[in-house]
């Protein structure tokens, strides 16, 4: 499930659930941006794991104190199909089901409003690092990652597994400080917050 101690220490109204390490770094760093403060980030530990995740919370009594929880979750191949383990998962601990992507349930019963945000825009293949890629996407330097992965794939022959984390990876290591990752350098304003690619997620975290 994740360590239970972390789910006892939520103690802000409002609580926003990522995948992972570095979506908790991502999602703090634009909540300081936006000037939100009463917001925890806590991560499940994998797309598999939110329905224990969630278990566990339930039976914590924090959770009664809860009055936003944000579940965002990354598309991979198939955005649907990432929704619909957002809703088996809420399903199974009979919590309420937001609509779709972006959309909100109501606070009823003592439950709490609950959101889904599917990662990178709710309808195409992809996750958190395409959305970032897509932010720096009109700097000069992209075109020399391309070139980079281009000469890659031509004289190894090969290409990543993960090809949107590669990219990731390539970029900050041209960074000042070559050694954070994404949501390190997230916290360091290395992804431009302001950027028309963070304006939906922008909207969606202003919601909550």
């Amino acid at each position: 499930m994740g360590d239970a101690a972390r789910i006892w220490q939520i103690s802000k109204p409002k609580l926003i659930l990522g995948e992972g390490k570095e979506e908790v770094g991502f999602f703090k760093a634009l909540m300081c941006h936006l000037g939100i403060g009463d917001v925890d980030v806590r991560d499940y530990g994998g797309k598999t794991k939110l329905g224990a995740f969630l278990g566990a919370l339930l039976r914590q009594p924090e959770f009664e104190m809860i009055a936003s929880l944000a579940i965002t979750i990354d598309a991979d191949h198939d955005a649907v199909a990432s929704f619909d383990a957002v809703d088996r998962a809420l399903r199974a601990c009979s919590l309420p089901i937001p609509s779709g992507h972006g959309k909100a349930t109501k606070c009823a019963g003592g439950r709490p409003q609950i959101s889904a945000f599917v990662l990178p825009d709710g309808k195409n293949p992809g996750k958190l690092e395409d959305l970032c890629l897509a932010s720096v996407a009109d700097y000069p330097e992209m075109e020399c990652l391309d070139e980079y992965f281009s000469c890659v794939s031509d004289k190894a022959t090969r290409e990543p597994e993960d090809v949107a984390k590669a990219r990731v990876h390539a970029w900050l290591a041209t960074q000042i400080n070559p050694e954070l990752r994404l949501g390190e350098a997230a916290q360091k304003g290395y992804w431009p917050w302001n950027a028309r690619t963070f304006e939906e997620l922008r909207g969606f975290m202003r919601s909550l």
